[in-house]
């Protein structure tokens, strides 16, 4: 009777199916060179028979490459992905985690969407992610990813700071929810957005003192790619709210990625250099203007892929 029920059990056992584990780390070492070809290889090829991912092209120069991906193992990717031969298959046995884990930071920020101009609406496929930084306004910033801090304290510097003026408008890279306002000790007022596809994290932080945010935003709202989220300061580095204690007026723009909501708050966040990712990012700026009523959008903008998601 026991071995039947032993059986039995390991019957049942393997008929459930086994959840993957989550990705614990990803170093991405991808060059600003070799993101802007892949992006352009999947633009270009768009409407064509063979239409190529970027995320695959990246993916398979990843395994080459040890996630290196310089410009010459991203071109040699694109070509062999036009013959017959699958990615996965070109790839080998670490293409699936490449595919995970560029799939994570690169995903969504191409598309279809729309623009109302003044001659009317235009669809395109391309980039529908935006810089951070709004459309006229000027800024600095080096890969300073790593870089050491010590308020509180010793610990890596997780993002990109962004020099600029103060009060320069800050604008949602992607669309998503927001998770956190606030103060924070660290980062002063900022801003937690999540990505629709709950992988990444987008944080900005060191907002202005007095006018931080956009205004009528909250936690929990949707907000759009591009969309006005709030203003360019130097809070922070204080328990006390609304203090100025950075030195110089810039935006900490920082990305985490979420492959299980155990990596949220714990010691274990998986946070990237978006240092060559904020370059590319900066061929793509969303204009804002004010006026006597506010703040609104030159050119309104409507993400195509998610009208597709509502209709299905």
């Amino acid at each position: 009777m026991r071995r039947i029920l032993g059986l039995a059990l390991a019957a049942l056992v393997l008929a459930v199916p086994v959840r993957a584990e989550p990705v614990r780390w990803v170093d991405f070492l991808v060059p600003y060179e070799s993101l802007q070809y892949a992006m352009d290889a999947d633009i270009d090829s768009f409407e064509k028979e063979q239409h190529l991912n970027w995320v695959e092209i990246l993916a398979l120069a990843g395994c080459r490459t040890g996630g290196k991906c310089d410009l010459a193992s991203v071109k040699k990717a694109a070509k062999d992905l036009l013959g017959d031969t699958a990615a996965a298959e070109l790839g080998g046995k670490t293409f699936a985690y490449y595919y995970a884990a560029f799939d994570a930071v690169l995903g969504g920020l191409l598309g279809s969407f729309e623009i109302e101009t003044p001659d009317g609406a235009k669809a395109s496929y391309g980039l529908k992610a935006f810089s951070p930084i709004a459309a006229g306004y000027g800024y600095s910033h080096c890969d300073d990813f790593g870089a050491s801090r010590a308020f509180g304290f010793a610990r890596k510097h997780l993002g990109n700071d962004l020099m600029g003026a103060l009060g320069t408008p800050i604008c949602a890279v992607e669309g998503g929810v927001v998770e956190a306002m606030g103060w924070n000790r660290y980062g002063g007022w900022r801003i937690g957005i999540r990505s629709a596809d709950g992988r990444r994290y987008y944080y900005y932080a060191h907002l202005q003192k007095d006018h931080p945010y956009a205004e009528g935003l909250a936690v929990g709202d949707l907000v759009q790619p591009g969309q006005l989220i709030g203003f360019m300061g130097r809070t922070g580095y204080s328990d006390t709210e609304n203090v100025n204690n950075i030195e110089t007026v810039h935006l900490h723009f920082g990305l985490q990625l979420v492959f299980d909501e155990s990596q949220k708050e714990c010691n274990s966040e998986i946070w990237i250099d978006c240092y060559n990712l904020v370059r590319l990012l900066s061929a793509h700026r969303c204009s804002w203007r004010k006026t006597e009523s506010g703040w609104s959008r030159v050119y309104p903008f409507r993400d195509l892929d998610e009208q597709v998601l509502e209709l299905q």
